[in-house]
């Protein structure tokens, strides 16, 4: 096995070189190196008076918790999660550890951006995760969003999202599927195809059906199916079956895995 080249073993003298307290700092997060930058700043020109009124006075303490973005979520359960000491000093709470108990506690929390509001306040700025399929278990259903994320467990279905069905056989070239790209590939397909479908169709989907990686269609909420193919070449794919639709309103079957070379049929 070749060794180290020049330029990772230059990285790494890099990353452990220096006084032990460079090395901390550097391995501490961008945004808590700012605020302890800023503050040793503060302190500076300042001096104690400053640090009185940043830890010691009542003037810039946590008073209230501001929450914005939610969807399904409510303000309460998001505050709850966040567990921001209110009291503390403002200057003193950790944001980066309050974004990271969000994110594991509310797993359908995509993105949070917790700021401070001078002089009382911390804001959690929310972002949901948005399903793009379900797949029904045990009478509920769980949500996937966009990149393959199962997220939430739901007992009522969300209007408009598809369901997925893996209908993957266990013979033949089907169960040769599964075994070389396994199920979390073949959801993680079924979430582009779903991606990749005109806003009209998208709205009608009521199934999205994998039975192997290169065999994946569509049944809309009126009867009609769509056989999509692979996920590949999805925007190709997207717009014939659009034109498709418009050339032969009342066909049934639509296939446009060979984008190409659509077709249509039924009446």
């Amino acid at each position: 096995m070749a060794g180290p080249t020049t330029a990772e073993r230059g990285a790494r003298q890099q990353e452990s070189s220096g006084p032990p307290l460079v090395r901390r700092f550097r391995r501490l997060g961008p945004r808590r190196l700012r605020t302890i930058i800023i503050l040793a700043l503060v302190l500076l020109f300042l001096g104690p008076g400053t640090v009185w009124a940043l830890y010691g006075s009542t003037w810039l303490r946590v008073e209230r918790v501001s929450v914005s973005g939610t969807r399904v979520l409510t303000p309460a359960q998001v505050r709850e999660a966040a567990d921001v000491p209110v009291g503390a000093p403002l200057i003193s709470v950790d944001t980066d550890g309050i974004e990271a108990r969000l994110r594991r506690k509310l797993p359908r929390i995509d993105t949070v951006d917790v700021v401070r509001s001078w002089p009382h306040g911390i804001g959690l700025k929310v972002v949901e995760r948005t399903p793009v399929l379900l797949v029904e278990k045990g009478g509920k259903f769980v949500e996937v969003d966009d990149e393959g994320v199962r997220f939430a467990t739901v007992s009522d279905a969300p209007k408009g999202v598809p369901l997925l069905e893996l209908a993957v056989t266990r013979s033949g070239s089907a169960a040769a599927s599964l075994r070389r790209f396994g199920t979390d590939r073949l959801v993680r397909e079924a979430v582009a195809v779903a991606g990749a479908l005109p806003p009209a169709v998208a709205h009608r989907t009521r199934l999205v059906k994998v039975r192997s990686f290169d065999d994946i269609s569509l049944e809309l909420g009126d009867g009609r199916t769509v056989e999509w193919g692979s996920a590949e070449k999805g925007r190709a794919k997207a717009r014939t079956l659009t034109a498709l639709m418009k050339a032969a309103p009342g066909a049934d079957h639509f296939d446009v895995s060979v984008p190409t070379a659509p077709a249509s049929s039924g009446s």
